[in-house]
């Protein structure tokens, strides 16, 4: 397929998510200055909601338009040419097993191909592109709300209305699983919710206890300590993972300070040393409240990072503030650092690890 010669195509930033696969999802596009508009199904899958995306975005905007996104199941089906393999076979694929989504690629390749004007273009998820941390965000918004939004023209201050609504009585929280009960204000967390974050083992000493480590969990339960005293109802939220999350609810249990385990996916610590997993067991039972946000592990690296960036995305809906275990130098972190600094208002207390 080969688009016909046009203007200057205008890009699109595309995205899909769901919180479990299958689960309830969402799908976004974006026009930097022009429309945007996300929406929800509630019980999809990513692929078919980053398919979704895009064909969405076809559908509503005329013009050329160059489709940016950072899935290569959508990308590499149009650059790659992976539609024509399929016309040939009947709508089978390379091991002549049916396609996959048929349903939603057969319309989509359609549209593309009546059109001619449409390109497409693959970008790295998650790395602080603007406006496919735009689409990620108005995609897990919809995923989590249950409802879709659009708007004539875009910029940072849509995303800075999402962030006022995560505090709204009338904003649906993402769905859980675990014990306990949800605060009755829209939100999951039963009290003034801290969530902590922060480096992992090679950041922080390594992955046994060391002077490092002893000094970083001294800190947090110092901070944790301060803050009962400010919030009675003090929660801390964990994610359990390796490194800071899990000194997070060992700070809080040194604290006297109840916490809630929230997991990005069930499994997440399969592939952990013995010692690392028994760690975790114990922490999880402990908790007083538990969140799972999708039932099954991701299937790869790209649906890694958009389920830890969906978990990221439930703290700042359901906390107050955060604690962020960060080394000043280093670049890994900068990303959240600032979703998290725009979310909670400022209210990120920061500790960085010393050797």
């Amino acid at each position: 397929m080969s688009p016909r010669p046009h203007a200057t195509a205008r890009d699109v930033f595309t995205d899909g998510s769901c919180l479990g696969n299958p689960g309830p999802g969402g799908w976004a596009f974006v026009v930097d200055g022009g429309p945007w508009e996300c929406g929800y199904e509630p019980a999809t899958t990513n692929q078919r909601m980053e398919v979704t995306a895009a064909a969405r975005a076809v559908d509503a905007l005329e013009g050329p338009l160059r489709i940016v996104s950072d899935s290569t199941y959508v990308v590499k089906c149009f650059n790659d040419e992976w539609w024509k393999g399929w016309h040939r076979r009947n709508w089978l694929n390379s091991k002549k097993e049916p396609v996959a989504n048929r349903d939603l690629w057969e319309p989509f390749i359609d549209a593309v191909t009546a059109r001619g004007d449409v390109t497409f273009a693959w970008v790295k998820g998650h790395a602080g592109q603007r406006l496919n941390s735009a689409a990620d965000v108005l995609a897990v918004h919809a995923a989590g709300a249950g409802t879709g939004l659009r708007g004539d023209r875009f910029d940072d201050g849509v995303l800075d209305q999402l962030a006022d609504r995560r505090s709204s009585p009338n904003e649906p929280a993402p769905q859980s699983a675990g014990r306990g009960a949800s605060s009755g204000d829209g939100r999951e967390i039963s009290g003034h919710g801290l969530a902590v974050l922060g480096h992992r083992p090679p950041e922080i000493g390594g992955y046994n206890e060391n002077p490092t480590s002893r000094r970083v969990l001294r800190q947090l339960s110092d901070v944790l300590s301060a803050k009962r005293e400010m919030h009675p109802d003090l929660v801390v939220a964990s994610g359990l993972g390796l490194g800071a999350e899990t000194m997070g609810a060992e700070a809080a249990l040194a604290a006297g300070v109840p916490y809630v385990v929230v997991l990005a996916f069930e499994g997440v610590e399969a592939r952990w040393p013995a010692p690392s997993r028994r760690r975790f067991a114990d922490l999880r039972q402990q908790a007083t409240q538990e969140f799972v946000l999708a039932s099954t592990a991701p299937v790869d690296g790209e649906a890694f990072g958009k389920a830890m960036r969906r978990r990221d995305t439930w703290f700042m809906r359901n906390c107050d503030e955060a604690v962020l275990v960060r080394r000043g130098d280093d670049r890994t972190l900068a990303d959240l650092h600032r979703r998290l600094e725009e979310a909670f208002d400022g209210e990120v207390w920061v500790i960085e690890p010393e050797d």
